[in-house]
């Protein structure tokens, strides 16, 4: 059964991005054009870090899948594109090999086939730590990722629907392991008191995952033969709300949900992201294209990436944070409920500039 839904999510993903409006808040987020902003194209570094993490890049392919024969060769193939690129990779959920170790082969091939690269084990915030220890050893992986999905479980017809031991579990495993320790949402989204809780357990860095990508709640309503949780499609805050919500937190913060193209990239770095993951877009190009095709995509958008930053002039991912943005429509009157000050991301740069403009 477990193998038939890994393949069912896989399915209906496909199906959410051949059929995405291709519209979400990021759209709502632009750069003021500064004309005289530019640098020299060789002062760009696309390296980050946080948590005590170094990248090379600031895009990574996050959690996807794994668990059956099917999805065991997208992860060899996911695995393939980020040895080629250099791209950190995650793991889909692990649960599966927790229930059936026969399917380690499935994820295990992550490493196999990237065996230099940065790899992110994924389990659930119920996983006990001895299992968590067995899928990091399994991956010899080099941080640990903890998907929360309530939403997700609410619809699933077989999903959890005890969610208060989550937390309690979320600050035992991150004590007990000695890798960092990032918690995502699954295309929800994460509140600013959501990250607030998450730095006081001890986590080192959450992805905001907001709405607007992959949407698993709708996933597991077309699992069921009624539909009768079609209410939950489209539920909770983009990653651009999430990311405006969480500022001064004090949380290294990654973003994903939605992200389509390397501006998004740029408008999630410049809102305070370290790094900008993606999923149901690289795995369309993959199963359209293959390998070669999610290597060619991979590698413009990191070109595309330092395009953008060399005409913002921004020589690193993390100088983005001192562009100006604006913020329009449905995003800034959340900003505004939210008690955000949208006029001062408008004017960053003359906060660090001495009075002149970027």
């Amino acid at each position: 059964m477990s193998a038939q839904r890994k393949d069912d999510h896989v399915r209906l993903a496909i199906e959410q991005q051949h059929t995405h409006r291709g519209v979400n808040q990021f759209d709502e987020v632009s750069f003021v054009h500064h004309a005289l902003a530019g640098i020299d194209r060789p002062q760009v570094s696309l390296a980050t870090s946080f948590a005590g993490v170094t990248w090379p890049v600031p895009i990574y392919i996050n959690a996807m899948t794994g668990g059956s024969e099917k999805t065991g060769v997208i992860n060899r193939d996911l695995a393939t594109a980020a040895a080629e690129t250099g791209v950190p990779i995650a793991s889909g959920s692990m649960n599966a090999y927790f229930k059936d170790p026969s399917c380690a082969h499935t994820f295990q091939v992550l490493r196999e086939h990237n065996p230099d690269g940065f790899v992110i084990a994924n389990v659930n915030a119920t996983a006990s730590v001895e299992n968590v220890w067995r899928a990091l050893e399994l991956l010899r992986a080099n941080a640990l990722q903890i998907h929360i999905n309530t939403a997700q479980e609410t619809a699933m017809p077989e999903g959890d629907r005890s969610f208060g031991s989550w937390a309690p579990q979320i600050e035992k495993i991150a004590a007990a392991v000695d890798v960092p320790v990032i918690v995502k949402e699954v295309g929800n989204g994460l509140s600013r008191q959501t990250v607030a809780q998450l730095k006081d357990l001890g986590v080192a860095a959450a992805d905001v995952s907001g709405r607007g990508g992959t949407d698993f709640a709708r996933i597991e309503n077309g699992r069921r033969e009624l539909g009768e949780y079609a209410f939950l499609n489209g539920w909770g805050q983009s990653a651009a709300a999430c990311l405006l919500d969480a500022q001064g937190t004090g949380l290294p913060l990654l973003a994903s949900g939605g992200v389509r193209h390397p501006l998004d990239v740029a408008r999630a770095l410049a809102l305070g992201a370290r790094a900008v993951g993606s999923s149901g877009g690289f795995l369309r190009t993959l199963l359209d294209g293959g390998v070669p095709a999610l290597v060619a995509q991979l590698q413009t958008w990191l070109d595309q990436l330092a395009a953008l930053q060399t005409m913002l002039g921004a020589a690193t991912p993390a100088d983005l944070t001192g562009c100006d943005v604006l913020i329009e429509g449905s995003l800034r009157e959340f900003c505004t409920d939210r008690g955000i000050d949208t006029r001062a991301l408008a004017q960053r740069s003359t906060a660090t500039t001495t009075g002149s403009t970027r």
